[in-house]
């Protein structure tokens, strides 16, 4: 004879256990979930199947199907449980910090490699004479620009695209876009004559490209005394990026505005990359801009009290960052951004 609509139930039931008590992931629970109480299952048979029964006899069958799936279901709810326990401290421990490990193979960090260049300018200008010196990234607009003979709604001043601060007027603080401010507080001491240079971080909304970043290193260099010409500024211009570079690499000056020097140039040296032979990070030129130099404008000695009339004096700047990468071949500057341990290991 048949089994009943109940024998069938408790016989598949007591299959079904084993069965998911020995499932190895959440995804064949999914799939056996499916067969055992769901559209799938048997007992959507066995259900329909109860029309056909005495009625004396449909309670008695309809209660122990809903009891199989009761104990099937709490099955699955079990087992899944378990195997989110499991999963999860799989995740974990892939995602552990293995300190033992990292102590093994400890190796010793070092300076990054724009510290490292800095500090060698910082050698080479103090061993021709001239004092390091330092000042705040949050400038005034005072110091950053009106000092620097770049009064209010001067044009240059766009050119720079500076970060200015939800502070006051919004207008008067900025994140200074140049080292320059440097120098007029060193020329507001009044001690004179003056050989310095300033290196430090500087801020501009520049899109990052390969020779471009928006925050980035300059040094700023300013000499102050009396009978001091612009041949002084390119032997000063020679020496350190003959110091820096070697005898291989050459340093030319081109003409160019600067507000707060004047005459201005702009000094280019070989690019290392290529050679001077041409390549992306020069535009094909040969030649990579380093900075900025020129005469000191007698607006910015009267600004800060000097006499323009019995002194004289020249200024320069240029960024760390793009110095390195000539230095060091690097073709990217971004790269000085990216923390790849391959990259900083090499230097």
């Amino acid at each position: 004879m048949e089994p009943s609509v109940i024998e069938q139930a408790r016989t598949f039931v007591a299959t079904s256990l084993p069965a998911i008590a020995a499932v190895a992931s959440i995804a064949e629970l999914d799939e056996l979930e499916a067969r055992s109480i769901g559209r799938r299952a048997p007992f959507v048979e066995w259900k329909r199947s109860l029309a056909t029964l005495a009625p004396d006899e449909r309670p008695r069958a309809g209660q122990a199907l809903n009891e199989g799936i009761g104990e099937l279901a709490e099955a699955l709810r079990v087992r899944r449980a378990e195997l989110e326990r499991t999963e999860r401290a799989r995740l974990l421990d892939l995602d552990r910090l293995d300190l033992g490990e990292v102590i093994t193979r400890w190796t010793p960090g070092h300076l990054h490699l724009v510290t490292k260049v800095r500090e060698e300018l910082e050698m080479v200008f103090l061993g021709m004479g001239y004092e390091v010196a330092e000042g705040p990234e949050i400038e005034t607009d005072w110091y950053n620009f009106s000092a620097l003979n770049m009064p209010k709604h001067h044009s240059a001043r766009s050119i720079q695209d500076s970060f200015y601060l939800n502070v006051g007027d919004g207008d008067s603080w900025l994140l200074r876009s140049q080292t320059s401010p440097v120098q007029i507080r060193l020329l507001e001491r009044g001690v004179l004559p003056l050989y310095a240079i300033a290196p430090g971080r500087v801020y501009r909304r520049d899109t990052a490209d390969s020779r471009h970043l928006p925050v980035f290193h300059q040094i700023e260099g300013i000499v102050v005394d009396k009978g001091v010409s612009f041949g002084d500024l390119k032997g000063t211009i020679n020496t350190f990026v003959h110091a820096i570079f070697g005898d291989e690499i050459s340093a030319r000056l081109r003409p160019a505005y600067f507000p707060f020097t004047e005459p201005s140039a702009e000094f280019e040296i070989t690019c290392a990359i290529c050679a001077g032979e041409g390549c992306r990070t020069c535009s094909q030129t040969g030649w990579i801009e380093l900075g900025g130099c020129g005469m000191v404008h007698p607006a910015v000695f009267e600004a800060t009290g000097v006499d323009p009339e019995l002194y004289s004096g020249f200024a320069f700047g240029f960024g760390i960052d793009r110095l390195a990468i000539m230095r060091h071949g690097i073709e990217d500057i971004r790269s000085f951004l990216e923390n790849d341990v391959r990259f900083l290991r090499q230097f």
